[in-house]
């Protein structure tokens, strides 16, 4: 007879390892189901300045992951790598159907994340890791002293803007509207970059090079003028960075659970509109997304695990 745990959670970000932490410590019987590397989106976040109880000097992304991996194994809670290629949703037992097994679960707790949006433009695709990056704490480092271009107005842009001055010697924000989107304070601290230039009213209509990213065609959003922005004759490429917001990693529950804009709809505890089925984190429809409400979400969503549990007897 197969087993079954009291509580499976799909995702190893902040939200996934928060509810391991507090299912396990619960002496609930847990299992943590990714795919990937621990840490979903702040693996990949270089600083972080505004997780309460950290140091003041600032917290890597993977630092902060690291404890949080460690707390949940020291609760005694099981960990899969495997690709979950179904979730059965109905019924008593939950089920995650992966590429190498089956693990049940009385209660299941989806902390899937989000991943970043294509910036939209003709050939970015063929461009992804040869000049186009999501991510400027992986490849910043790729871009020493060359000019830079940033897609997007929101906080994560400006943020991942200012973190690519310590790199290139030059950073142009894209965005489409003539004003920025991100928080006064980030704007202010963008505004004073002797780095950091902005080019409004402009979205990326298509990527140009051969092999390397070299060139793009933008367009102006007011007159509909396009022109070509080649890269320096001594670099011979450039960087382009999007930050345009985010997908919901929710297709293996579409028409099983409530959405809402892809994004699984919950009560404020964490409940979906399937009993025993929990969602954490950024999959969720929220209105901040940040680590610090990831890791609420799962305290909660494994608390209510508990509860769950102990009224199906």
């Amino acid at each position: 007879m197969s087993k079954i745990y009291d509580v499976a959670i799909l995702g190893a970000g902040p939200a996934g390892l928060s509810a391991g932490i507090y299912a396990g410590r619960s002496r609930l019987d847990t299992v943590i189901v990714e795919k990937g590397q621990d840490g979903g989106q702040i693996a990949i976040t270089d600083d972080i300045e505004n997780y309460p109880g950290q140091g003041p000097e600032g917290e890597s992304g993977p630092a902060l992951i690291a404890r949080m991996t460690a707390q949940a194994a020291k609760f005694g809670v099981e960990r899969v790598s495997d690709v979950v290629k179904e979730v059965v949703v109905e019924g008593p037992v939950k089920k995650l159907i992966c590429g190498k097994q089956t693990i049940e679960a009385k209660t299941l707790i989806i902390a899937t994340g989000a991943t970043a949006k294509p910036i939209g433009c003709k050939r970015e695709g063929e461009f992804m890791g040869r000049g186009v990056s999501y991510c400027a704490t992986c490849d910043a480092n790729f871009f020493e002293d060359f000019e830079v271009y940033v897609v997007g107005g929101g906080d994560s842009a400006i943020q991942e803007a200012l973190y690519l001055t310590k790199f290139a010697r030059k950073v142009t924000v894209i965005h489409r509207r003539d004003e920025l989107r991100a928080a006064k304070s980030l704007q202010e601290r963008a505004f004073a970059n002797p780095k950091i230039e902005f080019m409004w009213n402009t979205v990326v209509e298509e990527l140009h090079g051969d092999d390397i990213l070299s060139g793009m065609t933008v367009k102006d959003t007011k007159t509909g003028e396009l022109r070509e922005i080649k890269a320096d004759e001594e670099d011979g490429m450039f960087g382009l960075f999007g930050f345009i917001g985010y997908n919901p990693k929710s297709e293996l529950v579409e028409g099983k659970l409530e959405l809402e804009n892809g994004y699984i709809k919950t009560d404020e505890n964490m409940h979906t509109s399937v009993p025993g089925v929990f969602a954490a984190g950024d999959i969720r429809v929220k209105s901040l997304r940040q680590v610090i409400t990831a890791a609420a979400d799962g305290a909660i969503a494994a608390v209510q695990a508990e509860h769950y549990i102990q009224n199906q007897h």
